[in-house]
């Protein structure tokens, strides 16, 4: 029994570590040869954690990030799916639910929380991150929501922080997964510092420095370390003017025929990506996607949340499709690349089978997302309401 006891706590300690003095907290995600990627047991540490630091009243800076190359590349699909396959679908959801419930309590965290994104952020490492008060983003940073790809769609709140970014934006990246660098970042809004990454460690040094450190001291810090970067020339966040014309159509059908009309007046490189990255894509994820990413517009961050579960509970028991199980095999597992979506022309995804998605599902054991009441306001670049 000892022994089985310490093999859990080393295990659970390998992939999340806290660090740090009385007032000074570092979690660290811990799973470099993944990436990262969420595992259940990292969900539960990361929750267990954040709620004890913060109802710890001597603690008063929180940093979130990650070992390795990534800062985190989102949910560990390959091992969820592969339960949900081999057990139950509901598996996904209890999964889903924990991850969602974590995300909400980093977006109305009581103390200052500081993601170092340093390295790949997708799906749920976006989730943990982008939703909290300060958003660190290197030259390493790279960004993307490439969920269509293997059958699911933006979430984590990310019909939340998508809806928001200028024009129609959001709606570009998550029907495309089209990637951002972290100057791309800061300047849609996604993150709100730039720092250069051999300046981070000098950068916890200054903060963990502090003997009583208060938003004051930890915004005037992170100025001092806050660079300016230049967008790229050939960045897609220049082609505003295209993308708004292009994806602020009504249906995906129509955002495409667009996007190849566009591609007949000017072959540039990145339609052509848009188009190939759409057609290439789940076709009900492609409109479960875009009809998400619209409601998001007018919700707040916990409605978001509890519809985007329900998105989640339905693509995982296949209500309509299996195309969450089929991406997996896809792209990876069997890495071929080849997958057969059903269905397999946006024209045969049907208003109905999308409806079914976004609908409760009438099996007993299963509810809405309840999440808990935080008379806390939301700090985040999108939004200052309460949640």
């Amino acid at each position: 029994m000892d022994s089985h006891c310490n093999f859990n706590k080393q295990f659970n300690q390998l992939q999340v570590i806290v660090e740090g003095d009385s007032f000074y907290k570092k979690v660290i995600l811990n799973r470099p040869d993944k990436l990262n990627s969420l595992s259940y047991g990292m969900i539960s540490e990361l929750s267990k954690h954040f709620r004890a630091i913060e109802m710890d009243p001597t603690v008063k800076i929180v940093i979130l990030k990650g070992n390795g190359k990534a800062f985190c590349a989102g949910g560990d699909v390959v091992s969820v799916v592969g339960s949900m396959f081999s057990g139950h679908w509901s598996f996904g959801a209890s999964f889903y639910k924990k991850q969602l419930q974590l995300d909400y309590l980093l977006a109305t965290y009581k103390k200052p929380l500081l993601s170092f994104i340093d390295g790949m952020v997708m799906g749920g490492g976006a989730g943990l991150s982008l939703h909290g008060r300060f958003k660190i983003v290197t030259e390493n940073t790279v960004f993307a929501s490439p969920e269509v790809a293997i059958g699911l769609f933006p979430d984590c709140g990310a019909s939340y922080f998508l809806s928001r970014l200028p024009g129609y934006f959001g709606e570009f990246l998550g029907l495309t997964g089209a990637r951002l660098d972290g100057a791309e970042m800061l300047n849609c809004g996604l993150a709100t510092h730039f720092v250069f990454s051999k300046d981070l460690a000098l950068l916890e040094k200054a903060l963990e420095t502090q003997t009583s450190p208060d938003m004051t001291s930890i915004n005037q810090i992170l100025s001092n370390f806050a660079q300016k970067p230049i967008i790229k020339e050939s960045s897609t966040f220049k082609r505003s003017e295209i993308i708004n014309k292009c994806f602020s159509k009504d249906t995906v059908e129509e955002i495409l025929l667009a996007l190849e009309q566009e591609a007949r007046i000017k072959s540039e490189t990145w339609i052509i990506m848009a188009i190939k990255s759409i057609k290439s894509g789940s076709p009900i994820s492609l409109k479960i996607t875009l009809r998400s990413i619209r409601e998001g517009r007018t919700q707040n961050l916990s409605e978001c949340l509890i519809r985007e579960y329900t998105i989640c509970c339905n693509i995982a028991r296949a209500t309509a499709s299996t195309d969450l199980y089929e991406g997996r095999r896809a792209i990876l597992v069997d890495k071929d690349k080849k997958p057969k979506w059903e269905p397999s022309k946006l024209e045969l995804v049907s208003f109905d089978m999308v409806q079914s998605c976004f609908s409760g599902i009438d099996e007993d054991d299963w509810k809405y997302l309840q999440l808990p009441v935080r008379n806390h306001t939301m700090h985040n670049a999108f939004s200052s309401s309460n949640l």
